[in-house]
């Protein structure tokens, strides 16, 4: 048996892409052509082989139940062990169980001659067992406590014929009993007398199932996941519909785990060597000076933060160790100033690569290394010396110039780098400041800049490149090539448009959470459930709470599925009760069902705005505040969206319906500032779709109503908007209301109506 398990090892392994082969399979630099995993199957689970309709009768069954244990080559065909006749046979009808092991409560053998083995047979379908029947005693077990050691003893006595006990139904397999000769050397006499059975302490490993064959690792945290989960990943999670460079890129980032800890990543060289390249550079830059501490001066501290730079096709770039200096320990007035710098809006970065969707742009990616250490540092600032590099406790870093974590440190880079740009004849975008647009002709180039990651997206690849080579000789960058992993999104591109998710984000939150093999849920958040602040009682620990929800927070820029259920919940961080975190909790549940969902922005998407308002009136049951829910769609891409509770209470819903028109106006008008950076015509006004009809007439009729006097002036700008033709208002039935998912939790029909409608869907879902 251990023959099928070698041969099915090295199948899978010609089949796993390697570092050393360049992120290629031996598969692919032998056949030139890429290797299909679709028949890959879990060795040792449990299958049924279906028979043949004239090789039974009415009364037999159907299928035989078989374990599944290797490929025949040249056919497409599977080798079974029929677990009732303890024949080998082939076939290709077969239903695989692969959370299932008839086998997994094996004990393990405990001394080398205790494997059996069985020959290498070259058709397995001429497979089957001959049971000798062997009267010898059993030899008796070896335990690790002998004084010698069980190979010794394997190598010391004469080897011993292997039998099947036919007594047992599934001989071998169940009870793995050697027999020994009798005609033994009569050294074996000296053995020592049978010890008591023990329970194995072997590291129990999980199958490679639950590795999907994702592209070999693919989760990169499933370790911890039972392999008798009843929830595995693979129902929910496919890589099937990927191009193989895209599902490469998968792998990589998938199946490598960043350090959190200086004492973490001294344990590796590549990590060591990272932060020894970190500590040169800012001492070639002199970015400190080593000095005593003077009277009176409290140094603030620092820390390591490790990330993994990714190129395109997924390959390692990489390994950044970078310097943070603890900022929060300054003081205000004396270590620093001024300390806003912008960085890109998620709707901007949305709203270029619909853009760059529909118009065809070409989208590149760079990454600026140590961009805090281009800006000056103007204030006396001092700096605990970096851990692992501490020579002398006396002594601290008087900084020179900025460092990462500093208040001012973004500031002095953005006005660096804001400089060298409109040195290059790049305009700043008044819609956001983070955007730098340049046109010259026909060629037209945009470049998103957040912190030291930039995105270039334009028409002509000649002005990309002469970009990153001036940027390259001022501040010296990394070019990662197309744009596919951006601010922890993901990023696909095909003929069909752009896919954006956070698959990767999704499976390392459900892994901290300990949800990785959790039961899906349908909805994120029960329609039944009533929450408030005082019913339940208080939550163990807050901060917990707190940084669940602030991580589910960062998931909303690709969800627009879970905004509601967010902002829902993030209201009670302050004094969470044990009912907001099982609400929470259901969210996870949600997120296994569907880890790597996202927004799809269609290459043939018309250029037209399409905006969604709408409300729930009063539904706070502590403020009887009502929640205002929009979103917005160039064509049929989802870029903008929003739920959020009102700032006042309203009379009536018609008051909340207006309020609500009034935030999604807004939002209209500033995405048309930026359209207009971008150099996109829109053809005509955007239409604004409402279900309360009162609150239509209330805008398009500008008069005095009793009832609406008390509303504020700025909600009224929805009425200098319609004249001006900015947007045209059309009433919409409440069943096809759009924003609706963002005010309320819908049940499950509702709910996947409304996703669909808005583009979400996944190229990851198993077909």
């Amino acid at each position: 048996m251990w023959t099928f398990c070698v041969q099915h090892a090295v199948h899978v392994i010609n089949r796993t892409p390697s570092p050393l082969l360049k992120s290629k399979t031996p598969y692919e630099l032998l056949f030139k052509v890429a290797p299909t995993l679709l028949h890959l199957r879990v060795f040792g689970c449990l299958s049924y082989a279906t028979t043949l309709q004239a090789h039974r009768t009415k009364f037999d069954s159907r299928a035989r139940k078989c374990v599944f244990i290797g490929y025949k080559d040249g056919t497409k065909g599977y080798i079974l062990y029929d677990l009732h006749s303890h024949n080998l046979f082939l076939s290709r009808n077969v239903v695989f169980y692969e959370s299932h092991f008839p086998f997994k409560t094996v004990p393990e053998p405990t001394a080398l001659n205790n494997s059996p083995t069985f020959p290498l047979y070259d058709d397995p379908l001429d497979i089957s067992h001959n049971p000798s029947v062997d009267t010898s005693p059993l030899s008796p077990r070896l335990s690790e406590s002998t004084p010698t050691s069980p190979i010794d003893q394997t190598l010391d006595s004469n080897p011993t014929p292997i039998s099947i006990n036919p007594a047992s139904p599934t001989s071998f397999f169940e009870h793995n009993q050697i027999a020994a000769s009798p005609n033994s050397d009569s050294g074996s006499s000296a053995l020592p007398p049978p010890l008591p059975s023990r329970v194995s302490t072997r590291l129990k490993r999980p199958p490679g199932y639950l590795q999907d064959y994702h592209c070999s690792n693919i989760s990169g945290c499933t370790n911890h996941v039972s392999s008798n989960t009843a929830y595995p990943l693979s129902s929910v999670l496919s890589y099937n519909n990927c191009s193989p460079d895209y599902k490469l890129f998968c792998c990589s980032i998938s199946s490598t785990v960043e350090p959190k800890t200086y004492t973490q990543a001294s344990k590796f060289d590549c990590w060591k060597k990272a932060m020894d390249a970190e500590i040169a550079a800012l001492e070639v830059n002199k970015t400190w000076t080593v000095v005593d501490l003077p009277c009176g001066k409290v140094p603030v501290g620092c820390k390591w933060v490790y990330k993994i730079k990714y190129h395109a096709n997924g390959t390692i770039e990489r390994y950044k160790a970078r310097l943070v200096a603890k900022g929060y320990t300054q003081l205000e007035g004396v270590d620093y100033f001024d300390t806003f710098s912008p960085v890109a809006k998620m709707t901007t970065v949305r709203t270029l690569l619909a853009v760059a969707a529909v118009k065809g742009w070409h989208l590149e990616q760079l990454d600026v290394n140590n961009a805090f250490l281009h800006g000056d540092l103007h204030e006396e600032v001092y700096m605990s010396l970096p851990p692992g590099y501490d020579t002398s406790s006396s002594k601290v870093c008087k900084l020179n110039k900025s460092l990462y974590g500093l208040k001012q440190a973004s500031r002095q880079w953005y006005f660096k780098l804001s400089a060298a740009l409109l040195s290059l004849g790049y305009k700043t975008s008044q819609a956001d400041h983070s955007l730098y647009v340049k046109s010259h002709g026909s060629s037209f180039t945009a470049l998103l800049v957040y912190v030291d990651d930039i995105v270039l997206a334009g028409t002509s690849m000649e002005e990309i490149k002469s970009v990153k080579l001036f940027l390259d000789q001022q501040f010296k960058i990394k070019d990662l090539g197309q744009l596919r992993f951006f601010l922890g999104l993901e990023i696909a591109r095909s003929s069909s448009g752009i896919f954006l998710n956070q698959r990767k984000y999704t499976l390392e939150l459900l892994e901290d959470t300990g949800f990785l093999g959790s039961k899906p849920a349908v909805v994120p958040f029960d329609p039944h459930t009533k929450l408030s602040t005082t019913d339940g009682v208080p939550f163990d620990d807050p901060s917990e709470y707190r940084r669940l929800i602030g991580r589910l927070l960062y998931l909303t820029h690709t969800r627009p599925d879970i905004s509601f259920s967010v902002q829902h919940l993030s209201q009670y961080v302050s004094t969470p009760l044990v009912p907001h975190y099982q609400a929470a909790t259901r969210i996870l549940r949600y997120l296994k069902s569907c880890p790597a969902k996202g927004i799809l922005l269609s290459s043939q998407s018309p250029l037209q705005l399409h905006g969604f308002a709408d409300s729930d009136w009063a539904c706070c049951p502590n403020t009887r505040r009502s929640i205002t829910g929009y979103c917005v769609l160039l064509g049929n891409s989802l870029i903008s969206w929003k739920s959020k509770k009102q700032n006042t209470v309203s009379r009536s819903s018609t008051e909340a319906e207006y309020r609500a028109l009034a935030s999604l106006t807004c939002e209209i008008q500033w995405l048309q500032y930026l359209f207009q950076d971008l150099h996109v015509t829109l053809p005509r006004s955007a239409s604004v779709y409402c279900d309360n009809k009162s609150a239509i007439y209330l805008a398009q009729n500008p008069t005095f109503h009793e009832r609406s006097k008390h509303i504020e002036l700025d909600c009224h700008l929805i009425r200098e908007k319609l004249q001006s033709k900015l947007i045209q208002l059309l009433s919409v039935p409440s069943t096809s209301q759009l924003a609706d998912v963002f005010t309320k939790p819908l049940h499950s029909p509702s709910f996947s109506s409304m996703m669909t409608k808005l583009g979400l869907c996944s190229i990851h879902h198993p077909t």
